[in-house]
């Protein structure tokens, strides 16, 4: 099951890529970011 994580939640910066990572490592389990670059100009 890929644990999918909208990236446009919060302040939409590296942060969440790097949380994702740690997650995904953490719980073996593959992940899907959308929207990471939503808060870009």
């Amino acid at each position: 099951m890929v644990i999918l994580i909208d990236g446009s939640f919060g302040e939409g910066g590296g942060q969440i890529l790097r949380t994702s990572l740690a997650l995904s490592a953490l719980t073996l389990k593959p992940i899907k970011i959308i929207n990471i670059r939503a808060k870009r100009s």
